[in-house]
């Protein structure tokens, strides 16, 4: 077996929005990241399915710079990420959403707080009518505009997903990262958040990679998928060619 999956393009999605080339990252001793090369064409959900701890969040950290990559190239909408200013970095962050797994929620405010952070702080937006409107759109998106007034510590793990998805989106992202968004759920809630994940693509245009263990999820919201172990990508396609694939590791995911 080859140690990295071969790039191809895809006919579906001409542009890439993130490439990678030659990615590493180390740890120490550890090499987290082997020499991995991936592209997200624009309007796509690429799924990035592996084990815990094979890598998968340290490769959408790196797109956003949370964590530098050692040696390689990684570009995201066209910008040599490691080159970057810090004002350039935080500009390209605005573009770039992040769901973490936690969901993030600050839990000293209530959800209309929680969204109104980051039209004020990042956008700089003072129009409380926008504001309002901004809020109110993006909580009736995720389906929770009944929830504005409400703290975090009363919703359920399902809603606070849902308010932390809304939070990222009101900022209109070119470019979605998702990591583990069904951790922890129940497969009905489970199930409600991966068909939100597709609403939110087609709603808002976004490119989107979602990090993985989870197969139901991979099964709805795949348009193309990359399955990682060991810190490198060892196969690519869409789910079906994936679950068929003859490579026994890589069908044990589907089973």
């Amino acid at each position: 077996m080859e140690n990295n999956y071969t790039e191809k393009t895809n006919p579906r999605h001409s542009e890439a929005v993130v490439e990678i080339r030659h990615l590493k990252k180390s740890f120490g001793k550890k090499e987290v990241l082997s020499n991995i090369n991936m592209d997200l064409f624009k309007g796509e959900n690429l799924v990035v399915l592996g084990k815990s701890g094979q890598g998968k969040s340290v490769t959408i950290k790196c797109i956003v710079a949370l964590l530098l990559q050692d040696e390689g190239s990684l570009k995201v909408l066209g910008e040599e990420v490691k080159d970057l200013k810090e004002d350039d970095l935080k500009k390209l962050r605005t573009k770039v959403g992040f769901l973490f797994q936690s969901a993030a929620l600050y839990d000293s405010m209530t959800v209309r707080e929680n969204l109104e952070f980051p039209l004020t702080r990042v956008l700089r937006m003072t129009d409380k009518e926008k504001i309002r409107e901004s809020i109110e759109e993006v909580l009736e998106g995720v389906g929770l505009l009944n929830a504005i007034d409400t703290m975090p510590s009363d919703l359920s793990g399902g809603m606070r997903k849902r308010i932390g998805l809304a939070r990222t989106l009101i900022l209109k992202p070119e470019i979605m990262l998702y990591d583990e968004p069904t951790t922890g759920l129940d497969p009905i809630t489970s199930r409600e958040i991966s068909e939100l994940i597709l609403q939110m693509q087609k709603k808002y245009h976004t490119s989107s990679v979602i990090i993985t263990h989870d197969i139901a999820c991979a099964q709805i919201t795949a348009d193309r998928m990359l399955v990682m172990n060991d810190g490198t990508f060892i196969a690519e396609g869409t789910y079906v060619e994936l679950e068929n694939s003859p490579d026994k590791l890589v069908s044990s995911f589907f089973k």
